[in-house]
């Protein structure tokens, strides 16, 4: 293996930094398609593009290795784009700044991107170097992998060729991630029914912070503070204290992700005081949350006069809904041991004109469980005349683990690090599920560094890590190439 040529991997570094100029953020992929699109031309190699921005480009097999079968390798080009509190971030233009901090790369201020950056980076710097040893290759980027998956459920039947595919969309340095869970994913629309505002109130901004958030599926079962079921109690506890209208409630940064902040602005009557159940539940919040969110915090301070408030019984609804829906692990899995079979999450609440939206994801690794779960849901906020609008129903996958191409995948490591990954089910979502349904007989390796922290602004990925799963990528398409 020693005489096999990997480039240095400075060069995935460089075509990151290039990535995080270009805005990405789900749903918003036109940059990023262009900018693909400009890389094949570039190149002079074969591209195409779909009306869902998705891009496959295609490159000849290295010389003498034309018998060799097609090679499939996967990313996505969006990323969850969050920004700290406070901090001016515009996801649609302003670029990501990445550093490294020991061997660790990280973002100033906002999420790294390195979900999927870095796997997509590694695919194009294997277009860009003819000394790269590889089959026929189609290097596919899909769309909207964070937040519904539409890139893959929409891809035509003859978008790529290949059956055998390199995923490296993983987040598991020392896996080959065999499975997935499968995600149902929905926006329920609760009317609003509005009344004026009391004349006389005292008005209140109140606000949970500092929550660490998170991957709603890899970080579902660490325990962490979820700010929509934690302003839900809190109003509660207010309310009891001092009657109080709610005038606008705001909770999370993307569906994906679990809420770590979320403000709602009420109207209490003036003279009445919110200070002693404040007092009280930020205090139960450092000790409930000490070990795994030990910045949470909550807080009540003056707010600007609203003109309308939500009538009494829409917020009664509303919180009674948000309270029925479950938050976190339903159920872990029998077969996996110490693996979640089944969630839910409540990633985003936004109040606009006429309606509160709210997001839930459910995922599990049983398709029935999971579509079950998302219905019951359903049937909760229709309580509330809600609309519900399912965004994403994407299938759980499994591969084969004993599969040759899997076996092939896992002496690649043996050979390049010294030691063997494990072959784990993962409850993440990967478009895997998609595409199983859609080619078949694709078989699919999914591997990747160790990322920390996705989907938050504690992201990070681990650098050391990047180097040792570029060598593993070449060295396996060196492999595949030779067959």
């Amino acid at each position: 293996m020693n005489d096999i040529y990997v480039p240095s991997s400075q060069v995935v570094f460089d075509i990151f930094k290039r990535l995080n100029q270009e805005p990405r953020p789900s749903h918003h992929e036109e940059r990023m398609a262009d900018f693909l699109c400009d890389f094949a031309r570039n190149l002079g190699l074969d591209y195409d593009r779909d009306s869902q921005n998705c891009v496959v480009i295609r490159k000849p097999a290295s010389p003498g290795c034309e018998a060799a079968e097609p090679i499939v390798i996967l990313n996505h080009m969006d990323m969850v784009c969050v920004a700290e509190p406070g901090r001016a971030f515009d996801p649609l233009n302003d670029a990501i700044e990445a550093y490294a901090d020991g061997d660790w790369m990280k973002a100033r201020g906002t999420s790294l991107g390195a979900d999927n950056g870095i796997g997509l980076a590694m695919a194009l710097a294997i277009l860009q170097d003819d000394r790269i040893v590889h089959p026929a290759l189609e290097v596919i980027t899909t769309t909207n992998e964070e937040d519904g998956m539409t890139g893959a459920a929409n891809l035509a039947p003859d978008f790529i060729k290949g059956r055998k595919v390199v995923n490296l969309d993983s987040e598991d340095y020392d896996t080959i991630t065999t499975g997935a869970a499968g995600a149902y994913m929905q926006i329920h629309h609760l009317p609003i029914v509005w009344q004026s505002a009391p004349q006389a109130a005292q008005w209140l901004e109140v606000s949970i912070s500092g929550g660490r958030g998170g991957h709603s599926g890899v970080d579902i079962n660490k325990g962490r503070a979820s700010a929509t079921t934690l302003m839900v109690r809190l109003l509660g506890i207010i309310n009891e204290y001092a009657p109080c209208y709610i005038a606008h409630l705001h909770v999370g940064d993307a569906s994906a992700s679990i809420a770590g902040a979320a403000k709602a602005i009420i109207a209490i009557e003036p003279g009445m005081s919110v200070d002693a159940p404040i007092r009280q539940f930020s205090e139960w919040l450092h000790e409930e949350y000490k070990d795994t969110d030990p910045a949470i915090a909550c807080a009540a301070t003056p707010a600007t006069a609203q003109e309308r408030v939500f009538e009494p019984a829409c917020t009664r609804t509303l919180l009674t809904a948000l309270e029925q829906t479950p938050q976190g692990v339903i159920k872990m899995s029998e077969s996996l041991p110490g693996t979640v079979e089944t969630s839910n999450n409540v990633g985003q609440i936004r109040t606009l004109a006429d309606e509160v939206t709210v997001t839930t994801h459910t995922r599990s690794f049983i398709d029935e469980m999971m579509v079950d779960m998302g219905e019951a849901i359903k049937a909760t906020f229709a309580q509330t005349h809600a609309h519900t609008e399912l965004i994403m129903s994407a299938p759980a996958w499994q591969e084969n683990p004993d599969s040759d191409f899997l076996r092939l995948t896992e002496n690649t490591f043996n050979d390049v690090l010294g030691w063997k990954p494990r072959k784990v089910a993962m409850h993440f979502v990967l478009e895997a599920g998609f595409f199983v349904q859609k080619y078949p007989g694709i078989q699919m390796a999914s591997i990747g560094p160790r990322i920390v922290e996705p989907h938050s602004t504690s992201e990070r990925v681990q650098i050391s890590t990047i180097h040792d799963i570029w060598r593993v990528t070449v060295n396996l398409l060196y492999r595949l190439a030779k067959q």
